[in-house]
């Protein structure tokens, strides 16, 4: 494993050789509570997963046998709740923003913007031990890192309610008959899960994953005929890679593809354009 953009010790991140990104919540005395420093990190490490040409599927967890207890309120911050608010926004959307597949690894508890990290991305993945909260009415606030936006298009309205008014802790096998996690996994099992399933993500068509991503996401809120308009043009996108003959070739071949996201059509004025017009 190399060392990924930052060894912070609030946050790690690693890269394997198949492009995957890990980026591990490492303050463990605080149940990996983030304070200001660490969300910044944790933005700049976001950010970079988009920009960088290595990562091709990111899994997000927690040190010390606990994923995320949200914001870490243990010590007082005179920052103004505006500037607050703001770093946890950059957060929420820069995770929501990745083109490439996301998976949460639970293991512990996931409560208040804990939990919505976790929701936030694609896929989740927790031990049978993880336990989740949206605590923020027991804090005296409401939601935040987009838990409103997540809840009910995951479990619909009247439960997403339920969830945030009552502040109950659940546990992974009711997350899961939920719709809020999913797959539930033995401890022993889970790092090798959530490995194998990474791994099959890096290595599958980059951009034809990334297209997926952004229809489901905006596929939610639109009309039909928005959904398909928009299928349409991420198809002609497909087709536009060298992805696509790879796949088709290995069809017939009966081997597995190498997926690259090359983009395959000739530049205007080249050889290969002139050719096809004459």
């Amino acid at each position: 494993m190399s060392a990924g953009p930052t060894d912070d010790s609030a946050v790690l991140v690693t890269d394997d050789a198949t492009g995957v990104r890990t980026v591990t919540l490492n303050r463990p005395d605080r149940k990996n509570a983030l304070d200001w420093a660490a969300w910044c990190v944790l933005r700049d490490v976001l950010e970079d997963s988009a920009r960088s040409q290595g990562p091709r599927a990111l899994v997000l967890t927690g040190a010390g046998g606990a994923f995320c207890s949200g914001a870490d309120i243990s010590k007082p911050d005179a920052r103004h709740p505006v500037d607050k608010m703001r770093i946890l926004t950059d957060v929420t959307m820069a995770l929501h923003d990745l083109t490439i597949p996301t998976i949460a690894k639970v293991c512990g508890v996931a409560v208040g913007a804990g939990w919505n990290l976790a929701l936030g991305c694609d896929l989740v993945a927790a031990t049978p031990e993880a336990r989740f909260s949206q605590i923020f009415a027991r804090r005296g606030l409401s939601m935040d890192l987009g838990g409103s936006w997540h809840l009910p298009r995951l479990v619909g309205l009247q439960q997403a309610k339920r969830l945030a008014l009552l502040a109950e802790m659940i546990d992974a096998e009711q997350a899961h008959t939920m719709g809020l996690v999913t797959w539930v996994v033995d401890a022993d099992e889970i790092h090798d899960l959530v490995d194998a399933i990474a791994r099959q993500l890096a290595t599958g068509p980059p951009v034809a994953l990334a297209q997926i991503k952004s229809l489901l996401n905006e596929g939610v809120d639109g009309s039909l005929r928005e959904a398909v308009a928009r299928e349409s043009r991420a198809q002609v996108i497909n087709f536009g890679t060298s992805d696509v003959a790879t796949a088709y070739t290995a069809f017939a071949q009966k081997t597995e593809p190498a997926f690259t996201g090359r983009w395959a059509v000739p530049p205007p004025g080249s050889a290969t354009q002139r050719d096809r017009r004459e």
